[in-house]
C-alpha cells in the first residue's frame, strides 16, 4: 500500500506526527517501510496510530527468532523459536510463534496470538482473536481476547480479564480486577477475581471460585473447593461445591435463577459442605462426594 500526503492529512494525523512525515519520508512512502521508519525514529504511538488508521495487510513476517525495542508491523508475524520485544510489540493481522512470546509495554494483535510456549507482557495484551499458550498467559494490566482464550498453565492479569469466546486455563485464572466471559470457564485450578466474576455460561474450577465482589454464571458452577463472593452469588441453574459456598455479609445466594420452579430438582441442584445461611433461592442437595470433571 501507498500513502500519499492527502492520504494520510485525510486522517487527521497530529501536526508532530505530519510535518515528521513531510519532512523525513517526503511526504509520501510504502505503508509497511514508514511503519519501520517510525519505529526506528522512536515515533512507537505514531506507528500505531498509523495501523489504525490503514489496518492489516495481508503480508507475512517470516522469522527464525526476534529481538527488538519494538516492533510494528501490519501483517502477520510468524517466528519458529521466540520473540522478545522490549517495549510494544504489534501486528495488523495476527502473531504466532513454536516457542514464546514476551514484550515489556504492550502486546496486540489484529488477529490471533498463538505461542507454542508462554505469552507475557508487562502491560496490555489484546487480541481480536484468540489467544492459545502452550504454557501460561500473563499480563502486568489487561487481558482482553476477542475469541478463545486458552493456556496449558496458569492465566493471570494485573488488572481485569476481558473474554469474548471460551477460557480454558490447565492451572489457575486470576485478575486482580474483573473477569467477565462471553461464554464458559473452565480451569483445572482456582478461578479467582479481586473484583467481579460475570460469565455468560458455567464455570467449573478444579479448585474454588472466588470473587471480590459480586459472582454471576448464566448456568452453573462447579468447583473442587469453595465458592466465595464477597457480594452477590448468582447462577442461572446449580451451584456445587466439595467445600463451603459463601456470600457476602448482607448478601445472597441465588441457583435457578433460568430455571422453572418445577425443575429445580433437576437443573437447580445447590450442593456444597452445608447449607449456606444465605441460600434464597435452588433446591438444596445436602452434602455430597463428587468430581470435578475437568
Amino acid at each position: 500500500m501507498h500513502l500519499s500526503k492527502n492520504f494520510v492529512k485525510a486522517k487527521n494525523p497530529c501536526s508532530s506526527g505530519y510535518r515528521w512525515f513531510l519532512r523525513d519520508q517526503n511526504g509520501q512512502g510504502d505503508y509497511q517501510q514508514i511503519l519501520d521508519a517510525l519505529v526506528a525514529a522512536g515515533r512507537v504511538g505514531d506507528a500505531c496510530w498509523l495501523l489504525d488508521q490503514f489496518g492489516p495487510t495481508d503480508t507475512v513476517l517470516k522469522l527464525d527468532d526476534l529481538e527488538a525495542e519494538a516492533i510494528v508491523f501490519a501483517g502477520r508475524i510468524e517466528a519458529r523459536m521466540g520473540l522478545r520485544v522490549d517495549t510494544v510489540l504489534r501486528a495488523g493481522a495476527g502473531i504466532r510463534c513454536e516457542g514464546g512470546i514476551r514484550a515489556g509495554e504492550e502486546l496486540v494483535s489484529g488477529g490471533d496470538i498463538q505461542a507454542g510456549g508462554g505469552v507475557s507482557c508487562g502491560g496490555h495484551i489484546r487480541a481480536e482473536g484468540d489467544v492459545i499458550a502452550g504454557w501460561g498467559v500473563e499480563a502486568g494490566s489487561r487481558l482482553e481476547c476477542g475469541g478463545l482464550l486458552r493456556a496449558g498453565w496458569d492465566i493471570e492479569a494485573g488488572q481485569g480479564i476481558d473474554v469474548t469466546g471460551e477460557v480454558r486455563a490447565g492451572q489457575d485464572l486470576t485478575a486482580s480486577g474483573s473477569i467477565t466471559c462471553g461464554q464458559g470457564v473452565r480451569a483445572g485450578g482456582q478461578v479467582r477475581a479481586g473484583h467481579d466474576i460475570r460469565v455468560e455460561r458455567g464455570i467449573q474450577a478444579g479448585g474454588s471460585i472466588v470473587a471480590g465482589n459480586h459472582l454471576e454464571a448464566g448456568w452453573g458452577m462447579l468447583a473442587g473447593s469453595d465458592i466465595v463472593a464477597d457480594g452477590t452469588i448468582r447462577a442461572g441453574e446449580g451451584l456445587m461445591a466439595a467445600g463451603d459456598i459463601v456470600s457476602g455479609t448482607g448478601h445472597g445466594i441465588y441457583a435457578g435463577l433460568q430455571v422453572r420452579l418445577d425443575a429445580w430438582a433437576d437443573a437447580a441442584r445447590v450442593m456444597a459442605r452445608s447449607k449456606p445461611a444465605s441460600l434464597i433461592s435452588g433446591h438444596w442437595c445436602g452434602s455430597r462426594a463428587f468430581q470435578v470433571p475437568l
